[in-house]
């Protein structure tokens, strides 16, 4: 089976507030979203499965074969769940962490890799100081100047 060309951008962020899954089988069908996550990683990564099962053994310290990748890529394979562990480490070898976003925000979270977690610190220490203006602004309209009247 040929490999197909790499996407050329990650999917993309969304600042969309994710709500978590609720109800009667509202996670239905999340092994089969999992196995074509699976298979898009490795249908856009241009390495050979081999070399993507060793890169992830070596992350592991176990043994994952190119057999074990090709049955977890198959919604159809049922009795080849892929472990959480894996998962995550074929995430990390391939660098694709924008494709686990969606299956994420199902649970009502979202993915943000390495440093853009500056970015979203930036957004707390901006409501932050927003916040601490609003409380200058109702001190200062009660707040008189220390000791103010004995120097004058």
């Amino acid at each position: 089976m040929p490999k197909a060309k790499a996407h050329p951008e990650q999917l993309g962020f969304t600042f969309e507030a994710p709500a978590p899954a609720s109800g009667a089988a509202a996670l239905a069908g999340l092994e089969q979203r999992i196995c074509r996550v699976v298979g898009t990683i490795l249908a856009s990564d241009s390495r050979p499965r081999e070399i993507i099962a060793a890169e992830m053994s070596i992350l592991l310290d176990e043994e994952v074969s190119r057999a074990m990748l090709d049955a977890y890529s198959s919604p159809a394979r049922a009795d080849h769940k892929v472990p959480m562990s894996r998962f995550f480490a074929l995430i990390a070898v391939s660098g694709r962490q924008d494709l686990l976003d969606p299956l994420l925000r199902e649970i009502g979270a979202a993915v943000l890799v390495g440093e853009e977690v500056h970015t979203a610190r930036l957004g707390q220490i901006d409501r932050e100081i927003e916040r601490l203006k609003k409380e200058r602004q109702k001190v200062s309209a009660t707040a008189p100047l220390i000791r103010g009247d004995r120097f004058q």
